[in-house]
């Protein structure tokens, strides 16, 4: 019989193939567990949940509200086939809800409940049972503890701006035994997620509240410090061990247009700030908002907002009567804001024009805006993916309009370096040239994080980018390396099982406030969240990739059981003479099997991780016992090199 075109091809488990497998948590810049906090959900051990999504982010309950989560992008669930009652594919199964589950863990056991000094200590005793492989606070606690590596001296950090990049520098600094000292130009601490964030989507009070856990560690924040104005950077680097630039992008980038300078053309992000300070803002009764993104809706839907509420407090005018558009580049599809921004801005009023961008600002004889001129957008991007807008001159449209606020993009204010600065080179006006792999500027003691460094990212971005900061400052100060070692065990899971149902519990959506709702009170949460009957079934829905299915060649005898058993064909019973042939697969079968065998007569089973769901079927059909069903674990120790 000749021998089968070979077709298949395959991947070999190699080091890392299981943590790899832990899909969501790859994806997270802070490698939080979030397969651990959402199975804790599932059984009902919700202080254990806290603790696992607090461990590595010292802003879990803020994420838990507003994280662009990247974990629901690459969980394996939205990857799973689903089939129709006669076992014909119908499409893919959606994301588990990770971020709405992780506040609801918050609630019920974080700062939400409890106070700085106690969180703090439930941090510093918690060893995980199953092991997180993340950088988590009581990991490093423990180093430490065992001397596994040596922490600072007490030497004094300055950083600049106490947003997100900064404070999470912060947090991790006091933990590697420095003393740092944050400054902040606004009055209250938090960057944009105080002043940029609508109160809406963020409680004010649990920013206070997740602040004070990072002072606790004995961070020291002072507010209303400008540097360039109250202390220079010159002094801050004569006076401390290091200087961390962490001032983000907060100036709304003008656009170039004729007629953008002037009364009631004004930056988005200084709306939203603004209004977080209660500080009056004039706005007209048409307003256009120009661009497509998160913070172009947050512009718009604060401006709605505001109008509902001066109407409620003023009768002066019905609800929502102050009308509100946003002019976009892309296309509906193409939009770069979150789906649930745009379905509540469109439920709330907003009309958008997608496919538009703008030509010109209109004014009349006394400066007043009179319209905005927008041109037809062909095409945004290029085939590579690149930001290279095409237009149609001839197809123009005027906008009446008596308020335009612009929010297609930020840029960082840097005038402070001036004095004491003089080394650090730019690349631009405003972005400093940056060392990758440290965030070290030209400067010697230098270092950016946040926006500065890697440019207008998501929040658990910034975060990461404040601990990887941290480290670098460790190493720059000290001389020494702190890095992390990791354990890797397989533990069998005796009577393996799961929820009765579990791999047909389709997606819960988020509980929110109606439209009405939302617009009587500026303030009013949109997002109810989970209660704990829905937060226990939705975490149900996680196929714990922490387990897996481990097959012993030795016991197989080839019945193909597990293959005629599994519930989404994952795996398969294919000969050797079907696989595609690789250096590897080359070298494990001479290794096995030997040198020259006869691959037609030979077999192997191949498996789809995508599709398997660890539903445990193939080990339980197995009649040789050749199929365990077994958890991968962790454990991580910091040391200094």
């Amino acid at each position: 019989m000749p021998e089968p075109v070979p077709n298949l091809r395959v991947e070999l488990p190699g080091q890392g193939y299981h943590r790899e497998l832990i899909a969501c948590q790859q994806a997270c810049p802070v490698r939080t567990d979030a397969r651990g906090y959402v199975r804790a959900i599932a059984d009902g051990r919700y202080e254990e949940a806290y603790l696992l999504a607090r461990g590595p982010n010292p802003f879990a309950s803020i994420c838990g509200r507003i994280c662009g989560a990247p974990c629901e992008a690459a969980c394996r669930r939205g990857r799973v086939p689903r089939t129709d009652d006669d076992g014909h594919f119908v499409d893919v199964d959606r994301p588990v809800s990770i971020r709405a589950l992780k506040r609801f863990a918050c609630e019920r056991s974080g700062v939400d409940v409890r106070e700085p000094g106690r969180v703090l200590a439930e941090l510093r005793q918690f060893v995980p049972e199953v092991g997180a492989d993340a950088d988590e606070m009581a990991a490093l606690l423990r180093s430490l503890s065992a001397g596994a590596f040596e922490p600072a001296a007490g030497q004094s950090v300055a950083i600049i701006g106490a947003g997100p990049a900064g404070l999470s520098a912060a947090h991790d600094l006091a933990l590697l035994g420095f003393r740092p000292l944050v400054f902040e130009m606004e009055p209250l601490a938090a960057g944009m997620l105080g002043l940029g964030v609508p109160e809406y989507r963020l409680p004010r009070e649990l920013i206070r509240r997740e602040i004070a856990v990072i002072e606790a560690l004995g961070v020291e924040i002072r507010c209303g410090v400008i540097v360039g104005r109250d202390v220079s950077l010159a002094d801050l680097r004569r006076d401390h061990a290091a200087v961390i630039i962490a001032v983000g992008a907060k100036r709304s980038r003008l656009l170039g247009l004729p007629g953008e300078r002037g009364p009631h053309v004004y930056g988005g992000v200084d709306l939203l700030r603004s209004v977080a300070l209660g500080e009056p803002f004039p706005l007209g009764d048409d307003v256009v908002v120009i661009g497509g993104g998160n913070v172009a809706y947050d512009v718009a839907r604060t401006v709605v907002r505001q109008a509902a509420y001066d109407a409620a407090r003023t009768a002066a005018r019905l609800p929502g009567a102050r009308k509100v558009r946003l002019v976009s580049l892309e296309t509906l599809e193409e939009m770069p804001a979150d789906t649930v921004e745009i379905v509540e801005g469109d439920e709330e009023g907003i009309e958008r024009l997608n496919g538009w961008g703008p030509v010109e600002i209109g004014r009349d004889g006394q400066g007043g805006v009179t319209h905005a001129v927008i041109q037809r957008c062909l095409r945004v991007y290029d085939e590579r993916r690149r930001f290279a807008p095409v237009f149609d001159p001839s197809d123009r449209r005027e906008l009446s309009c008596d308020t335009v606020l612009l929010a297609a993009g930020q840029a960082p204010d840097l005038s402070f370096v001036e004095n004491g600065g003089e080394d650090i080179e730019q690349l631009r006006p405003g972005w400093p040239k940056v060392d990758p792999d440290t965030l070290e500027t030209t400067a010697p003691g230098v270092f950016v994080t946040g926006d500065l460094a890697h440019g207008t990212r998501l929040l658990i971005d910034a975060v990461a980018s404040g601990k990887h900061v941290a480290r670098s400052v460790y190493r720059h100060v000290t001389g020494r390396t702190i890095r992390p070692e990791s354990l890797e065990f397989h533990l069998p899971i005796e009577r393996y099982a799961r929820e009765r149902g579990y791999e047909a519990r389709r997606r819960l959506d988020v509980p929110t406030r109606s439209a009405r709702e939302r617009l009587a009170d500026p303030r009013a949460v949109v997002e109810i969240g989970f209660d704990q009957e829905e937060a226990r079934f939705e975490a149900s829905r996680c196929l714990d990739c922490g387990v897996t299915p481990v097959f012993d060649g030795a016991r197989c005898v080839l019945c193909g059981g597990c293959v005629d058993v599994c519930p989404t064909l994952c795996l398969k019973l294919a000969p050797l003479s079907s696989l595609e042939p690789s250096p590897a697969l080359q070298d494990l079968i001479a290794r096995t099997l030997g040198e020259g065998v006869d691959r037609t007569e030979h077999s192997a089973i191949i498996k789809d991780e995508d599709r398997c769901i660890r539903c445990g079927l193939c080990a339980t059909r197995c009649p040789a016992d050749a199929i365990s069903m077994e958890r991968v674990r962790f454990e991580t120790t910091w040391r200094t090199a």
